[in-house]
Formats: C-alpha cells, sequence, structure tokens
C-alpha cells in the first residue's frame, strides 16, 4: 500500500423499502486528501451497485450529497476522508436525520421544499420573475432572489443536526425560519401567526447545531435569533396603535 493510501473500513447504512436496515461494511484503499463522496463513489463502481446515494455538483453547490459522517451531519463532496476517519480508521455514513429515508443513503426532502414554501420563502423562483430588468436591479425581490441563489443551497444539513427538529415533527425548522428571517415581515397574518407560534421561532432552543454544521454560512441560529427581534418589534408596535 502506498504512503499515500489510507485502508479504511467505511460502514454504509442500507436501508431498502421494507428490509431491515443495518450497515454494510467496504474496507478499501483511498488517499486521505480525497473525499467522502469519492469513496462512495468507489465503493458503488467496484464493490456494490446496488448502493443508493445523491450527488451532482461535486463543489458544494447543490446540497445534493449531504449525509452523517461518523455523527455529523457533512457535504461529502468537499469533506477530506483525513478529517474524519477514526483512529481505528474507520468512517460511519449514514442518511440525514428527520428526513423519510427512500433508500440507503438517499431521503426525501420534501419536507425541507414546502415549508419554504410555507414561510413565502420559494425554492425555486418562478420563470416568469426572469431576467429583471437594469433598472430594477437595485429593488428588494431581485436582491431576495439574488440572496436566495448566493447562501442556502437547501443542503437539509441543518434540520438534521437540530434537536428539536429531532422532538417535534411540526417545527418548521432553521432553513425555513432562517428564509423567512432574510425576507422579513410584511402584513400577511397568516405567515406572522405561523412564525410567532411554538412550531415557530419559539421552539428552537437556540442550541447552534444548525449553524454549526451549515456549509454556506448562512448562521440559521443567528437568523432565528433576528426573526425573534422582529416580531418583537412589531407586536409592541401593534400595541401603541
Amino acid at each position: 500500500m502506498s504512503s499515500l493510501e489510507w485502508q479504511i473500513l467505511f460502514e454504509i447504512y442500507r436501508q431498502k423499502g421494507q428490509k431491515p436496515s443495518g450497515f454494510d461494511k467496504f474496507k478499501i484503499q483511498v488517499n486521505p486528501n480525497e473525499y467522502i463522496l469519492d469513496a462512495i463513489e468507489r465503493i458503488w463502481a467496484y464493490h456494490d451497485r446496488s448502493l443508493t446515494f445523491a450527488h451532482a455538483c461535486h463543489h458544494s453547490t447543490c446540497g445534493a450529497c449531504g449525509m452523517r459522517v461518523n455523527g455529523k451531519e457533512k457535504l461529502t463532496c468537499i469533506t477530506p476522508i483525513r478529517e474524519v476517519a477514526s483512529d481505528r480508521g474507520i468512517v460511519k455514513v449514514e442518511p440525514l436525520r428527520n428526513f423519510p429515508v427512500i433508500s440507503d443513503l438517499v431521503v426525501d426532502m420534501g419536507i425541507l421544499f414546502r415549508r419554504m414554501e410555507t414561510v413565502g420563502h420559494s425554492p425555486v423562483s418562478s420563470v416568469f420573475d426572469e431576467p429583471f430588468p437594469k433598472n430594477q436591479r437595485s429593488d428588494k425581490k431581485f436582491l431576495q432572489n439574488y440572496l436566495r441563489l448566493s447562501d442556502c443551497i437547501e443542503c437539509g444539513l441543518c434540520i438534521s443536526a437540530c434537536p428539536v427538529a429531532i422532538t417535534s415533527s411540526e417545527y418548521l425548522g432553521p432553513a425555513a425560519l432562517a428564509g423567512a428571517q432574510q425576507h422579513g415581515l410584511d402584513d400577511d397574518e397568516r405567515r406572522f401567526d405561523l412564525l410567532d407560534s411554538d412550531v415557530g421561532v419559539w421552539r428552537c432552543h437556540s442550541a447552534f447545531e444548525c449553524t454549526s454544521v451549515c456549509p454556506s454560512h448562512v448562521e440559521p441560529a443567528w437568523r432565528i435569533m433576528e426573526l425573534r427581534k422582529l416580531i418583537i418589534k412589531k407586536k409592541i408596535k401593534r400595541l401603541f396603535r
């Protein structure tokens, strides 16, 4: 074995349909500077073509390859093996928590997108909104869509890491609440009441686990705290109408 290679035991979570879930083990040689996704692709290509996982861009833009690696949420396309391999040369790879597992390492992200829609933070901008005329480049709607593309990549890592999401299936979650903060508060009472509720900003326990795993520096926990301030200010203003 080359001095540039490590022998790593990958323990990969497997779940197919109604069959019992478990872990399959694959011992392979890797360059420690390779990424976790590279190793998973090699396992698929040379050891088990039935392994299911999601990936696309390979450079932390699409958010498709989010998984739990040795118990921590990671984008596997930018996580070097050397950073996560244990002293025993073991890497355990699991699907994200708090999402239904479709197959093996692939989860159903629908709940994330539906909750973003619920708070008025659409995951996908309508094609009818583009292109923006040059004389509107400074308007609020354009800036929101620009920030939309440059920040959150909808990877779901924050929801998987959130300790509240584990115990509360109705909680809107850090991604949706961070999106709501970015758009601010408007005159939509239904939206305001949803955010100002026990499934909204007040359900967050301020653990900041979401911020610690965010690969795009969105700082969802900070945004939730800021959204609380906006809600409190609006409620105080209502008292003096």
